[in-house]
């Protein structure tokens, strides 16, 4: 059986953590050679590369990252067995962690995961950002407790996962105010030539816009295409373009970002899932945002 060397991965911790060996030094009273040389044995006995220096500093490698993951929950275990221990009674918050598509609009994942933050018992929520299909494959890992999106996983994928629905809504047309009351009139055929926003081609929400223009017969003038939503919205802030949103998050937009509705498409809509390994919903933070969201975000 290979065992872990604990002290090798604590060293590991602290240096990553400090940014750097001579802070790690300070933190741990140790002369430098020894902690550089259990850092080695460490990486020697993963038979990978963990960290690397970038100055004078220490960033980690894509596997030095996920190895931090597990050292932080570790290392907090151990400080709550300790507390345990004399005689205090830390109250271990409910760890719930989420996958988040970088394409997903940062408003519509704020209130799906909102109701989680005010639920009765604590819960100390994770939220990792990144492509869909890697996400689903860290939740097959177990690294996630649920991945969300703007499309069910595709049935032909390797992982078994399943799709539970949580809304829908319209999507509006939103700019500048003198922007915007220029649209208004005549809407939506005012869109014709207008300067547009447009997500990148790769998320569904531009596949449905593309569609609705070429069935409406209207040419917007795209002024460009963002896969980061908050990006968009502050082009569009700036009066360089009308930009597309989920319907369901209008007012917020609005109030933020002192833009105003041009209109909504009725017929283009965008629609959410929560994606889990299993069908049956147990985790109590997961029933809570699936609630609330069919209730009170898309009801």
């Amino acid at each position: 059986m290979d065992w872990l060397n604990y002290h090798h991965l604590l060293y590991f911790w602290v240096g990553a953590s400090e940014g750097s060996v001579t802070a790690a030094c300070e933190r741990l009273h140790l002369a430098q050679p020894t902690i550089s040389g259990q850092l080695r044995k460490l990486e020697k006995s993963m038979g990978q590369k963990l960290l690397e220096r970038s100055g004078r500093g220490l960033v980690l490698t894509e596997t030095g990252k996920l190895v931090f993951e597990y050292a932080d929950e570790i290392f907090s275990l151990g400080r709550e067995l300790t507390e345990i221990i004399g005689g205090q009674q830390p109250e271990r918050p409910l760890r719930f962690a989420v996958g988040v598509p970088d394409v997903l609009p940062k408003l519509i994942t704020f209130r799906i995961l909102e109701p989680v933050i005010n639920m009765p018992e604590p819960v100390r929520l994770v939220c990792v950002e990144g492509v869909f299909d890697d996400l689903l494959v860290d939740m097959a890992a177990h690294r996630l407790d649920l991945v969300l999106s703007d499309s069910p996983a595709h049935p032909a994928s390797n992982i078994r996962v399943f799709n539970h629905p949580l809304g829908q809504c319209t999507v509006s047309v939103l700019a500048a105010p003198q922007q915007a009351r220029r649209l208004r009139k005549g809407f939506p055929d005012s869109l014709n030539g207008e300067k547009v926003l447009l997500p990148t081609r790769n998320t569904v929400l531009r596949r449905s816009l593309d569609q609705w223009f070429d069935s409406e017969g209207i040419h917007p003038a795209v002024a460009a295409e963002f896969q980061d939503s908050a990006l968009t919205k502050t082009f569009g802030q700036a009066g360089l373009g009308a930009f597309f949103a989920p319907s369901a998050t209008e007012d917020e937009i609005c109030r933020q970002f002192k833009v105003q509705v041009a209109g909504q498409l009725e017929d283009v809509s965008e629609r959410f899932y929560a994606v889990s390994p299993e069908r049956r919903i147990k985790h109590p933070a997961v029933e809570e945002l699936t609630k609330e969201a069919r209730r009170e975000l898309f009801g």
